[in-house]
């Protein structure tokens, strides 16, 4: 019989997926909760009923331009690899890890799944650390920057609102975690976070590249808005798109909060208050919400043929091959 004290001690493994169980436990009281109120209030045979008369044209057209952002995103990662990846291997990356987002939320990361390929294939862990990172701060600067550029043009639309000092509000905590991130440089024993630290100023001295991938972002997000007003219009509510484009960045930045399920719950409530202020009524918020949720959803499909295509590569190559 095995010695006690020679045994492997597994109670930091063991602590670690209890506390990962119990993070994912509230997260999904926070879905649940919000999912259950918006619903107690817009009825879920109401909002089934009005999703069912949506017209597809309009349905097709939102998933239609969830992919072209998808591959807009890819091309914006692209950019930040200092290695000339083609789009045959950063785009199916990139829907792997939007099928993870959609299908998989709370359990596995997209951003971690594309931080993963990229790994397996460079054996650089901190650089593909690094352009994941940049590239998801890279959209959120171009939506902050779409919502701020709107601001002026939509705040007719929502003056007087509780919204008016919001998007103002979210854009100067991004400036503030911006400089924190960029200015605030850790050394002594966390050598990892310093190395990760000059990964990401080698970017910002790449100003060709960043100019681009910004100009990338801002189209993305003006694209994500034009998807949402694709759905509005197809059960036949009539919303400007100016007012979208100061709407979805307060959306976007509410969801990616990490208190819920990849922003279930969050996201429906927030289209919910959001509405409410252009005179649209719970149940029709609701379902414009989870109308682009499952244009997103279906948008994201392919991802997990890109995903099984992967999985059957051999061991340490992939199936899709960079230049």
């Amino acid at each position: 019989m095995q010695d006690p004290d020679t045994q492997p001690d597994t109670r930091p493994a063991a602590h670690l997926g209890a506390k990962r169980a119990s993070i994912f436990a509230v997260k999904l009281l926070v879905s649940g909760s919000l999912l259950f109120f918006v619903f107690s209030r817009a009825g879920a045979g109401k909002v089934a009923e009005i999703l069912s008369d949506i017209k597809p044209l309009w349905f097709v057209s939102a998933t239609g331009i969830f992919i072209c952002m998808m591959l807009m995103g890819s091309i914006r990662w692209g950019l930040l690899l200092p290695d000339h990846f083609s789009q045959r291997r950063l785009f199916p990356l990139y829907m792997i890890g939007s099928f993870f987002n959609i299908f998989l939320p709370g359990l596995v990361g997209g951003d971690v799944v594309k931080v993963y390929y990229l790994y397996r294939e460079t054996n650089k862990g901190t650089q593909a650390l690094a352009s994941v990172f940049m590239d998801r701060y890279l959209g959120y600067a171009g939506l902050m920057t779409l919502g701020l550029v709107a601001y002026p043009f939509g705040y007719r639309s929502f003056s007087g609102t509780w919204i008016t000092p919001v998007l103002p509000g979210i854009v100067a905590a991004f400036i503030i975690t911006s400089l924190v991130i960029f200015l605030a440089r850790p050394g002594g024993r966390f050598k990892s976070v310093s190395k990760l630290h000059d990964h990401l100023h080698s970017y910002l001295r790449n100003r060709q590249a960043i100019t681009r991938a910004l100009g990338i972002s801002l189209t993305v997000h003006i694209l994500s808005s034009t998807s949402v007003w694709c759905i509005a219009s197809g059960l036949g509510v009539n919303i400007p798109l100016t007012t979208l484009f100061v709407f979805v960045p307060v959306i976007a930045t509410l969801a990616a909060l990490p208190i819920s399920i990849s922003g279930l719950g969050i996201r429906e409530a927030a289209f919910v208050l959001l509405f409410a202020t252009q005179g649209i009524s719970t149940e029709l918020a609701t379902a414009i919400s989870f109308g682009w949720f499952l244009a997103i959803a279906v948008g994201g499909l392919p991802g997990l043929v890109f995903y099984l295509r992967e999985k059957g590569a051999t061991p340490g190559k992939t199936s899709i091959k960079p230049l």
